[in-house]
């Protein structure tokens, strides 16, 4: 039920002729039971998927807007455990898909079988991995389809055309699109290098492909979805939520924006 709640979603929202809006929030952040409040917020305010992140110590793909997030959340002393009960409690309350973004190393030593047992347990639609290497990702894939997980991969510009391929093959559920080079965070406006990608990779699969890294406001929203099949932003909600230590007022912002982004990918702009 997981992956296919997931791949259903995606064809939900594109034979409604629109992209989907995927949100980010790491778990711990502000607290653990405040990031399952903030997830819900983005849930309720239009958001149809969320990526739950799990806060690393070297997280060499998210900026500093996301590093301070996941520093806070492992000050504090998240867990794995709260991880997965972040997706549990999110899941359970929206009935959304609900994927982890992780690296590879914390899913590695903890157990892969065991991650994605419990990741599927908890009611979690897969898992997004943007450091592990397709050609060394066989056991966790074996993993994630026994528990029917998805495993997303994350692509970049610089990527090949034989490297589209045989990521898009290797991946279920949608592939990531990396909209730039470099690390995630918000941006003034969308590189044209997000839609050239998006076509290079509608020539090697049939996954939906959903761009992420840079997207900050509705305007940006609506240009990305009028190429790609969903929306991802991270940094700029994040953002919202560093603004303030007050957590009601946290999540006040967080639903101004993501209506304003669920707003963008209705009226998307070609």
């Amino acid at each position: 039920m997981s992956l296919r709640l997931l791949t259903e979603t995606l064809a939900g929202t594109k034979a409604a002729g629109r992209a989907a809006l995927v949100s980010y929030l790491p778990a711990g952040f502000p607290t653990v039971d405040g990031g399952i409040a903030a997830l819900r917020a983005t849930l309720d305010a239009g958001a149809d998927i969320v990526e739950v992140g799990l806060p690393h110590s070297d997280p060499v793909l998210d900026g500093p807007v996301i590093q301070t997030a996941d520093d806070r959340a492992l000050r504090g002393g998240v867990r794995i455990a709260d991880v997965l009960r972040t997706v549990r409690d999110v899941h359970a309350a929206t009935g959304k898909p609900v994927l982890v973004m992780s690296y590879w190393n914390p899913v590695s030593r903890y157990g892969a079988e065991r991650f994605a047992r419990e990741l599927a347990d908890a009611g979690g639609s897969g898992c997004v991995l943007p450091d592990l290497p397709v050609a060394e990702s066989a056991p966790w894939r074996r993993h994630a389809e026994e528990h029917d997980l998805a495993t997303v991969f994350v692509v970049a510009p610089s990527s090949t055309d034989r490297q589209l391929a045989d990521t898009a093959a290797a991946g279920t559920g949608f592939v990531y699109a990396s909209a730039l080079m470099g690390v995630t965070g918000k941006r003034t406006s969308v590189d044209e290098a997000a839609a050239v990608l998006t076509r290079r990779l509608r020539a090697v699969t049939e996954l939906p492909v959903c761009v992420g890294m840079g997207v900050a406001d509705g305007e940006q929203a609506a240009e990305v979805a009028g190429f790609a099949d969903g929306v991802i932003v991270g940094s700029a909600l994040v953002e919202t939520l560093l603004a303030t230590d007050d957590e009601a007022m946290g999540r006040a912002g967080l639903e101004r924006l993501t209506t304003q982004l669920a707003a963008g990918v209705r009226t998307r702009t070609a």
